[in-house]
C-alpha cells in the first residue's frame, strides 16, 4: 500500500464510518407520535443514536452509504413504554415462595431476563415500580450502560407504606412518623432512584404521607401512589401525587362523586401539568380466557434467558390457574373496569400504558401489548390514543420527552416496526418485528 493510498483512506475513513452508522427507515406508515394521521411511505433517517430527519419519501434524502431498511408493509411506531413493571418477578404464581427462594437470582438471573423479556417485545422504557434498592439499582445501570439488553429504566425500588407486609421487608418500607417518611425518601432518593412508589397511604398519618411527597418533590421525584381505594385516591390528592395506578380493588361499579370532582379539579390544574394515570386493566380482563386457555403459557416468549430450574417453578405454580387465590374477585371487578376507566378519562385524567408485568401469569413478553389490545378492543380508546399513552405521555410524566417517546429529529432513535396496519389490528403488537434502541437494532 502507498503513500498515497494511505493519505486516501485516512482522509476518507471518518465518512466511511459516519457512513456504516446512518440507517434509513423507508418506505413504512410512520406513526411519530404527536401528528394524528400517520405518515405513508416515510423515511427515517438514523445517525449514531439518534434521529437525523423524518418525513415522506421524495421529502427526506437518504445519504450516501446509508444502511436503508425496508419498513413496506410495515408501522412504524415510537418504542413502547411500560409504565408499571416488576422485575423481580416473572408470572410465578406463589409471592411467598418466591421471594423466599429467589433474591440471590434477581440481580444475574430473573431481572436480567425480564428485561430482555421486555426489549423484545418493543418495550424500550420501562418504568419498575417495586424491588430492592440495591438490585434494582445495578440492574438499571448495567442496563443504561449497554452492559445487558433491556428497556431504558426508571425505577422506584422499594414500596413506601406505613407497614411492610410480613416476608416483603426486602422491597416495601415502613415509615413511623413524619421524620422517618423523610428520611426513608431521602435514602431512596441519595441511592438515585427515578421516582417514590406509595402505596397504602390510607393507612398513614396525614403528616407521614405530607411528608413522603414533599422529600420527594424536594428531590425532584415525582411521586406513584396506588388508588385502589377512594380515600387512597383523595389522600393522594390532597398531598400532591403525581400519577397514579390501578383502577381499584372495589367491585362497586363506578368511583364515588367525591373522587371524581377531586380529579377534575386536579386536571384542571395544567399550571402544575397533567394528572397522570396507570390504569393496568389487562392483568384483571384477560384472567377470565387465560384461565380456560392456558395454551397460551405455551408461549415460550417468557423463557427467553431464564434458567430452566426457575421456568419449571413458574409452570408448577401456574398449573391450575383458576384456583389462584390472587384473581378470585376478578369476575366481580372486571365488569366495572370500563365504566371506569371513561370516568377517569372524562375527568381529563391523561392514561399510560402499565401492566404490573410480572404478577401471577403475567409474562413481560406479552403483558405490554396484551394492555393496548384491551384499551383499544374493550375499553373504546382510540389505537392512536392508545399509543401515545405507550409513548409520547410516559415521555411526559417521566420528564424525558426531549429525549425520547416520539419519531422527532433529535431525539433518541427508539423505534419499533410491525408487518401490518396497527391503527386497525392493534393485536400486531404481538409480534414485533423489529426493535431500534438508542439507534442500535436489537432485533
Amino acid at each position: 500500500m502507498n503513500k498515497l493510498t494511505v493519505t486516501l483512506l485516512a482522509l476518507l475513513l471518518p465518512f466511511i464510518i459516519q457512513a456504516e452508522n446512518i440507517k434509513a427507515l423507508v418506505g413504512g406508515v410512520l406513526i411519530d407520535g404527536f401528528k394524528d394521521q400517520p405518515i405513508q411511505n416515510s423515511v427515517v433517517i438514523i445517525e449514531g443514536e439518534r434521529i437525523k430527519a423524518v418525513g415522506a419519501m421524495g421529502d427526506v434524502e437518504i445519504p450516501a452509504g446509508a444502511e436503508v431498511i425496508s419498513t413496506e408493509g410495515m408501522t412504524v411506531l415510537p418504542g413502547l413504554w411500560d409504565m408499571h413493571v416488576h422485575l423481580q418477578i416473572n408470572g410465578h404464581a406463589d409471592y411467598k415462595h418466591w421471594h423466599s427462594t429467589y433474591p440471590p437470582r434477581f440481580e444475574k438471573e430473573i431481572m436480567p431476563a425480564s428485561a430482555h423479556q421486555l426489549l423484545m417485545a418493543g418495550v424500550t422504557s420501562a418504568r419498575d415500580l417495586g424491588a430492592p434498592l440495591e438490585t434494582i439499582i445495578k440492574v438499571r445501570d448495567a442496563i443504561n450502560k449497554g452492559e445487558i439488553p433491556g428497556p431504558t429504566m426508571y425505577v422506584s425500588g422499594p414500596f413506601i407504606q406505613k407497614a411492610p407486609y410480613p416476608g416483603t421487608e426486602l422491597y416495601r418500607w415502613g415509615v413511623d412518623g413524619a421524620s422517618d417518611a423523610r428520611a426513608k425518601v431521602k435514602k431512596l432518593a441519595d441511592a438515585g432512584v427515578d421516582v417514590i412508589k406509595l402505596i397504602d397511604q390510607d393507612q398513614m398519618t396525614e403528616a407521614e404521607l405530607m411528608a413522603v411527597v414533599d422529600e420527594a418533590h424536594k428531590h425532584d421525584l415525582p411521586v406513584v401512589a396506588h388508588a385502589h381505594r377512594p380515600k387512597e385516591i383523595l389522600l393522594g390528592l390532597k398531598a400532591g401525587v403525581d400519577n397514579f395506578e390501578h383502577t381499584g380493588l372495589s367491585t362497586a361499579p363506578e368511583y364515588p362523586p367525591e373522587v371524581i370532582a377531586g380529579l377534575r379539579e386536579r386536571a384542571a390544574q395544567m399550571n402544575i401539568g397533567p394528572l397522570f394515570w396507570t390504569p393496568t386493566v389487562e392483568g384483571l380482563f384477560n384472567y377470565d380466557y387465560v384461565k380456560n386457555n392456558t395454551e397460551k403459557f405455551d408461549n415460550s416468549s417468557w423463557h427467553l434467558d431464564m434458567p430452566e430450574d426457575i421456568i419449571d417453578d413458574i409452570k408448577q405454580s401456574i398449573t391450575h390457574p383458576e384456583r389462584l387465590p390472587y384473581f378470585q374477585i376478578t369476575s366481580k371487578r372486571k365488569p366495572t373496569l370500563k365504566r371506569k376507566i371513561q370516568q377517569l378519562r372524562d375527568a381529563g385524567v391523561v392514561l399510560m400504558i402499565g401492566t404490573d408485568s410480572g404478577i401471577p401469569l403475567k409474562f413481560h413478553s406479552q403483558s405490554t401489548w396484551n394492555e393496548l389490545d384491551i384499551w383499544v378492543r374493550e375499553m373504546g380508546i382510540s389505537p392512536m390514543e392508545a399509543i401515545r399513552g405507550a409513548s409520547y405521555w410516559p415521555s411526559v410524566m417521566m420528564k424525558v420527552d426531549h429525549e425520547v417517546g416520539t419519531i422527532t429529529e433529535g431525539k433518541y432513535a427508539d423505534i419499533i416496526a410491525v408487518k401490518g396496519d396497527v391503527l386497525r389490528y392493534i393485536n400486531l403488537l404481538q409480534n414485533v418485528d423489529m426493535v431500534i434502541k438508542h439507534g442500535e437494532r436489537v432485533k
